[in-house]
């Protein structure tokens, strides 16, 4: 999948006859100035991650597809937050497909290939596939597993895979590798998006997990790579360190917290929204087209949702804006929110193009579902 790499959206969910009579969501009027659709952006989420699934593309061995970080883990993370207004009582078909996916290749992650194997001694992709997936299967069951306050069998030993592919020394020490395909945000220098989001499935993971003896030197030494490298990340990187120390009590100091949210919240732009441009520093696209400086439902839905985590005291009117600017801003004809590419200028009506929007979606709908 060398064209299109491994940003990939997964769960997706059919629609029985009862959600399409399903009103629309609207947000508290404390949280949101308007209404949004849960059931358009639960069909777009759906039609996408199954989309994905059946792509020839997304396909790998053991009748296993590619999990990614733009479609698969937002949708996995967000779908289940919908389930509830659109009275559905359990994982739907999609979602249930999706997680049997990555408990397949958790199970087999012996016998598994990965995700893009080793072509040549100076592209390491087999290690950086297998730190990759290892933490995008933990974020993914262990999630799942989180509202039962159980953690299963699969949410476990996708745990400890992640864990077995830690890097123990070295100026990456604490970290994971992490697949380099010279692609922001999640496919470029973004190996410490991928610690953050490890930090993520580790304080997400029910039943006291992360206070195991066993996992206090892991722990320990994640911590130590998250803190001090902090100061060196383009700002949506301090954006998701932010949530994983919601996640993780004592990751940062409060005084560290609000410096992350000070330096987001003076990037709002003038309509309450975000632009994903102002928080990767000096990315620049492949075709040197400008990165588009309108506000998306990305960058405008990570930085809601990680503010939403941490209840930081003094910045409600700046939240209720980015509340608002979400609930008004989701496509009408479609239930998607737009963000655009920071590679290259894409077609936003191709599936390549509308992988942003996809992620963009995802987080848009955990704000306003956090909100609401």
């Amino acid at each position: 999948m060398k064209a299109l790499p491994f940003v990939t959206c997964i769960l997706g969910s059919c629609f029985a006859a009862s959600l399409c009579a399903q009103p629309t969501l609207a947000p508290s009027p404390a949280a949101s100035a308007g209404p949004w659709s849960g059931k358009a952006a639960a069909a777009y989420l759906d039609e996408r991650i199954a989309w994905w699934m059946d792509w020839p593309s997304a396909a790998r061995d053991h009748d296993t597809f590619c999990v990614s970080c733009h479609t698969a883990v937002p949708y996995a993370m967000a779908r289940p937050s919908l389930r509830s207004a659109l009275v559905e009582q359990a994982a739907t078909p999609l979602e249930r497909r999706l997680l049997d996916n990555v408990a397949k290749r958790v199970r087999m992650w012996k016998e598994v290939e990965p995700f893009y194997p080793t072509k040549k001694d100076s592209d390491p992709k087999t290690i950086e596939s297998r730190g990759t997936e290892s933490i995008l299967n933990a974020v993914i069951l262990a999630g799942n597993d989180a509202p039962t306050g159980k953690l299963g069998a699969d949410a476990r030993l996708a745990l400890e895979n992640m864990w077995g592919e830690q890097l123990k020394t070295g100026p990456a020490a604490g970290a994971f590798s992490w697949l380099q395909f010279h692609n922001s945000p999640w496919e470029g220098d973004s190996q410490y998006y991928g610690a953050t989001l490890a930090a993520i499935a580790v304080g997400t993971a029910p039943g006291n997990y992360r206070s195991s003896p066993d996992l206090q030197e892991r722990l320990k030494l994640l911590s130590e790579y998250l803190v001090r490298e902090r100061e060196s990340q383009v700002p949506v990187n301090r954006v998701m360190l932010l949530w994983a120390s919601a996640k993780l009590p004592g990751l940062l100091t409060r005084a560290q917290q609000e410096s992350i949210v000070q330096e987001a919240l003076g990037k709002q732009q003038e309509d309450g929204g975000f632009s994903l441009s102002s928080f990767v520093g000096a990315w620049k696209r492949k075709d040197n087209t400008p990165l588009d400086p309108r506000s998306d439902g990305y960058a405008t839905g990570v930085v809601v949702f990680a503010l939403q985590q941490t209840d930081m005291p003094g910045v409600h009117s700046q939240l209720q804006r980015g509340l608002e600017w979400l609930a008004s801003n989701q496509d009408k004809k479609d239930g998607h929110w737009a963000a655009w590419s920071l590679n290259k200028q894409r077609d936003p009506s191709s599936d390549a193009g509308r992988f942003m929007s996809d992620a963009a979606t995802a987080y848009a709908v955990m704000a306003l579902s956090a909100a609401h």
